[in-house]
């Protein structure tokens, strides 16, 4: 494609080192549609008689047949790149005629362009998986409506919850997720096609009917930065990592939940694996992948980020190392968000273990300072109150709750026979009534409006 300039071709081992098709080969599908475009356009501008255009537009559908009936075709293909594989393949076909769907464009521009569709459907392919684990989670949250569960801060147990109001707060950061998705979508959604190398295309190409080809919703501003950007992929990364995060917090948890010192569920055969030495072990190695497999995806959003840090303005060979990193985190987080789901959906809770662990006193301290609270008692004072009282509880070496109410009247005369009813973990429940709280009512509203944007969302994409 550029060859004519120099006396001698590149080096075996240059040539190897700077060829992307290996990996680049994956944007066929939206290289081909960019040129079916381009080929219109160039006959809407008169650049190619009608007859001209058509056997191009014919040559390019035979060659996706021919790949997808012979993918070694692609694979085995001494070409740069996939843009030169095209090329070389429509010279194959039409002679001289194949040399004429570049006019006016750039690699350049053609590589944004592909690289540009390809983040669309990635981002929607990516969303679609994070809306199966939404479902998850709603499925597991309207199988245990009323199962407590103790609430931690700092791993420490904190206030009972119900074991619907945690899997509802995973589904929270999931539901930004796949609304960042989204969002990158509609960053990605511009064309290129038509900026040139740099400087724009010096024929009359109508680059509004290219982008509604292509199904972009506009087209890019300046040809000089539309060559060059590359912040959608990088939003694209940004949102991928951080999918990754909820995950690997997800997962954390459900290691932890499956131990036995927690004892709160059952791991699923099906996603789980064993011990090749000690023949009890059920091993959580579907959530321990994908714990471990969250750096690899932050790793390539920095990884971008600094191949970026100081490009100079323009397209520079650089960009070359955008896909590589997307192809791969993209894939990554899908197959992570997949396995998530069918992990999740066939775990077991342990109702009556996480009721056991809702039931410790501890978690009740709040209950009795905001019981003072109710009776005029300033709550600093409360809270220092009930601390005392835990401390001596501790000091007797019994829980709090079994210290008679003459003991806890010496702390403070507003304790009075009505405490026990205001103690009981079916109490301390009810009372987070407030929206976004872990009362059952409140819960039961919340997993219902979710199966309703979830049902929004899936419209929307």
């Amino acid at each position: 494609m550029w060859g004519s300039r120099f006396a001698a071709p590149p080096a075996e081992a240059f040539d190897a080192f700077q060829r992307s098709l290996p990996f680049d080969r994956r944007l066929l599908p939206y290289e081909l549609a960019a040129d079916r475009a381009w080929a219109r356009a160039l006959a809407a501008a008169g650049i190619l008689t009608a007859e001209e255009a058509s056997r191009i537009l014919t040559a390019l559908d035979e060659l996706a047949q021919q790949v997808q009936a012979q993918p070694e075709l692609l694979h085995r293909s001494a070409a740069e790149d996939v843009h030169s594989f095209v090329e070389q393949q429509l010279l194959t076909r039409l002679g001289p005629l194949g040399a004429k769907l570049h006019t006016g464009r750039s690699r350049n521009d053609l590589v944004a362009t592909a690289f540009r569709l390809f983040v669309k459907d990635a981002a929607r392919e990516a969303a679609r998986a994070v809306m199966a684990l939404l479902a998850a989670l709603f499925d597991q949250a309207g199988a245990h409506p009323d199962v407590p569960m103790p609430g931690s801060t700092h791993l420490q147990h904190a206030q009972p919850i119900l074991l619907a109001h945690y899997l509802l707060a995973h589904a929270e950061a999931f539901f930004r997720d796949a609304q960042r998705l989204r969002r990158v979508r509609e960053s990605a959604d511009a064309c290129p096609l038509g900026s040139g190398a740099l400087a724009g295309c010096a024929f009359p190409i109508d680059r509004e009917a290219i982008a509604h080809e292509l199904g972009f919703a506009r087209i890019t501003a300046n040809s000089l930065d539309a060559v060059s950007d590359r912040d959608f992929a990088l939003e694209y990364l940004f949102a991928l990592a951080l999918t990754a995060t909820h995950l690997s917090r997800l997962a954390e948890d459900m290691i932890l939940f499956a131990s036995p010192e927690f004892g709160f569920l059952i791991l699923p055969d099906a996603f789980s694996t064993g011990s090749s030495l000690m023949p009890q072990k059920k091993n959580p190695d579907a959530w321990e992948l994908i714990r471990g497999k969250a750096g690899r995806i932050v790793g390539a959003l920095i990884g971008l980020f600094l191949t970026l840090k100081a490009l100079p303005t323009g397209y520079q060979r650089d960009l070359q190392e955008d896909k590589e990193a997307v192809f791969a985190a993209h894939d990554q987080l899908v197959a992570m968000v997949r396995i998530a789901a069918g992990a999740l959906a066939a775990t077991t809770f342990v109702a009556d273990r996480l009721r056991q662990a809702a039931a410790d006193p501890a978690l009740l301290a709040t209950e009795a300072a905001d019981f003072l609270v109710a009776r005029g008692v300033p709550f600093r004072e409360a809270h220092e109150i009930v601390g005392r009282i835990c401390r001596e509880a501790e000091q007797r070496g019994v829980p709090w709750t079994e210290l008679p109410l003459e003991t806890l009247r010496t702390f403070s005369p507003r304790f009075d026979e009505s405490l026990p009813a205001a103690l009981t973990l079916e109490a301390a429940l009810a009372r987070r009534s407030v929206p976004g709280g872990t009362a059952p009512e409140t819960v039961q509203r919340a997993l219902a409006e979710g199966r309703v944007r979830l049902r929004e969302l899936e419209a929307a994409l």
